[in-house]
């Protein structure tokens, strides 16, 4: 008997639930939900297609696989096949295909800097077998619900036997798309994805299936007075403003042009402005204008969307969504640009609004948009017995960045466990500034310069995180930026070394290193190796010019038009890059230490962690857990904060 070592697979589903709305985990809850075909080879051989919607079924040894930890499972974004199958083989809600002998080929794709789309890698390798392009057409005709019409009979779904030619055409889509992952994973053999992140991967798969539990109380009723409030905002905006369509930008805009007032946008900030000098009828229709944008009701219906039948929200965590940096992207709730929250009695809010009381609520607090707004973060609750402990690491960036670039007088601060806001404003004016006390004044200086220009940030940086708004002025900019790279001699020569080492292992096609990082040219990658062992990829480097006319290092990506494209980087960027990485690596370790011990993570937000804890689970422990610093890292200084509640929050 021969014995099968891996498995490469692709399905295509049939479900009434809208995917890209509520996730894999949702959708496969559907009543309706069904295989309709799936594709598979074994230990690379041709390729099979199984046509469930006709009536044939997985063979055994398929089945049999599918369930063996010992064979190893491949597709491109495997999460949908994983759970799909735990699905069909009639594992209840909440218990999925343990995802340990699963490999995933778009995280082998981003891993190297690709798209993590099957066609858009494709294209990029040149294979000679490339993804049909029909299949959007085809996977809309058989995936999804149709309208009923008179030419198809009334019908809500299109079957095999409805179009059998195009049912054909599906079936060799199925197949290709099989025969490209395995291309990809040919193609990509000479540069593997190390062993510690196929970990990190399921370490991530093993969080999204367990996911977080929803208050859906609390939603069901932030939607409810979210749509009591808009039509109260808009019947007032109607009343002082007589425009058909209050929520219209260019009506709006009209209305206040017409009034005396000119403004470039409605955008938070240019409203904002507008307001302190404008009429009293005027600056109510711009408040009004405020609260009408800032409904957060999306928030809340993305929860409804995701959540599944045990009323716990999954897959809203994408493994490796940044492949600049290996860092996670928020998918469906968006969890990484959740409001922030400012009331003092948050728990009396998410009363009020979890019973319905939209008077009191309004009564208490006036803007109602706002209050929502700020209660999103509290729609995650524990399952009952237990808490959340939420815990972060304090100013890791700036901590990394210290460590790489042998910037010591800031390591020192954080030794002593100072501030690094008053400590940098001391260096930058060469004076004692305590928060609160001696120079207090000038720490907003050294938060606002430490904040904007690691990183090679100059005055549009320190304007683009509001400097101006906090009330520095506009000639004190340049000065703050020559200061803080004064400061900061050594970071600024991290920079620049970065820089040399990038161009020239691209211009030469070489191996370079600088403060302990490597970078290489390997067949048509630049690699630029990290503490951890992990690599950035960046694809088909080469030298170009920049808009000021110097050479740098350019490379394909997918850029700001979110195509894929030629970017150009350079040093302060690459630092960045290098940084943020880091950060991701050491977040990546503690989260490991702490699912080592029995900590149950359910979320994790940019260097935060939450933990849904029992009651013999311990906050101390947990954040000395996270300041364990990991062998690849040693002199680099750690700390971690939380705290415990019971619903989620800022603190």
């Amino acid at each position: 008997m021969t014995v099968m070592h891996s498995l490469f697979c692709d399905l295509e589903t049939y479900s009434s639930v809208d995917l890209s709305r509520s996730g894999v985990f949702r959708y496969c809850e559907a009543e309706d939900f069904e295989i309709l075909l799936f594709g598979y080879s074994v230990d690379g051989g041709a390729v099979q297609v199984i046509d469930l919607a006709r009536g044939e079924s997985i063979p055994k040894d398929i089945i049999e696989a599918i369930t063996d930890g010992s064979v190893v499972k491949w597709a491109f974004n495997a999460a949908f096949e994983r759970i799909c199958l735990s699905r069909y083989l009639g594992l209840p809600t909440g218990t999925y295909l343990n995802p340990a002998s699963w490999r995933c080929t778009m995280v082998w794709s981003a891993y190297l800097g690709l798209p993590l789309s099957l066609m858009g890698v494709g294209a990029v390798l040149g294979l000679e077998k490339q993804k049909l392009a029909e299949g959007k057409d085809l996977i809309r005709y058989f995936c999804i619900p149709c309208n009923p019409t008179i030419a198809n009979g009334g019908r809500r779904r299109n079957h095999p036997s409805d179009a059998p030619d195009k049912w054909s055409l599906f079936v060799e889509y199925n197949k290709r798309d099989v025969e490209v992952e395995m291309a990809i994973h040919q193609r990509l053999a000479r540069f593997p994805v190390p062993d510690t992140v196929w970990d990190e991967y399921h370490l991530d798969q093993r969080i999204n299936d367990r996911g977080v539990l929803v208050d859906r109380t609390l939603v069901q009723r932030a939607i409810e007075m979210d749509s009591l409030s808009r039509q109260e905002l808009v019947s007032r905006m109607r009343e002082l403003t007589d425009l058909e369509n209050p929520n219209s930008v260019s009506q709006v805009k009209t209305w206040l042009a017409d009034n005396g007032l000119e403004v470039e946008s409605l955008g938070k900030k240019d409203v904002k402005a507008a307001l302190q000098d404008a009429p009293r009828q005027i600056q109510e229709v711009l408040e009004l204008r405020l609260q009408l944008a800032k409904s957060s009701v999306k928030k809340y219906q993305a929860m409804e969307n995701a959540v599944c039948s045990d009323g716990r929200a999954r897959g809203m965590f994408q493994f490796y969504g940044a492949n600049r940096t290996g860092r996670w992207a928020g998918r469906l709730v968006q969890m990484q640009n959740l409001p922030q929250n400012h009331l003092e009695d948050l728990g009396t809010a998410r009363a009020l609004v979890g019973s319905g009381d939209y008077k009191a609520v309004k009564m208490l607090y006036g803007d109602v948009p706002d209050t929502l707004s700020q209660l999103v973060r509290t729609a995650f609750i524990p399952r009952k017995g237990y808490r959340f402990i939420v815990s972060d690491f304090s100013a890791i960036e700036a901590r990394v960045i210290a460590w790489l670039s042998g910037e010591s007088w800031r390591s020192e601060v954080f030794k002593q466990g100072g501030d690094i806001y008053c400590a940098s404003a001391s260096m930058m004016f060469k004076v004692t500034v305590e928060k609160h006390g001696q120079n207090g004044h000038l720490r907003q200086k050294g938060k606002i310069a430490e904040l904007a220009l690691g990183y090679g940030g100059s005055v549009g940086a320190l304007k683009a995180m509001g400097a101006l708004e906090m009330g520095l002025k506009e000639e004190e900019l340049k000065p703050l930026v020559d200061v803080w790279r004064q400061s900061n001699p050594n970071i600024v020569r991290f920079w620049w070394d970065v820089d040399e080492a990038a161009k020239q292992a691209a211009r030469d096609k070489a191996t370079t290193s600088t403060h302990g990082i490597r970078f290489s040219y390997e067949s048509g990658f630049l690699f630029i190796g990290l503490p951890s062992g992990r690599r950035l990829a960046y694809v088909k480097p080469r030298i170009g010019t920049n808009d000021f006319g110097s050479d740098c290092v350019t490379y394909e990506g997918v850029g700001a038009t979110k195509k894929w494209e030629r970017i150009d980087t350079y040093g302060p960027k690459l630092a960045e890059n290098l940084c943020q990485s880091i950060s991701r690596d050491l977040l990546c370790h503690a989260m490991q230490q702490l699912e080592a011990v029995g900590c149950r993570i359910v979320m994790h937000i940019h260097d935060e962690v939450v933990i849904e804890a029992p009651p013999n689970i311990y906050l101390q422990n947990i954040e000395t857990s996270m300041a364990i610093v990991p062998d690849w890292a040693q002199g680099l200084l750690l700390n971690a904060d939380g705290y415990e509640t019971n619903f989620y929050k800022k603190d």
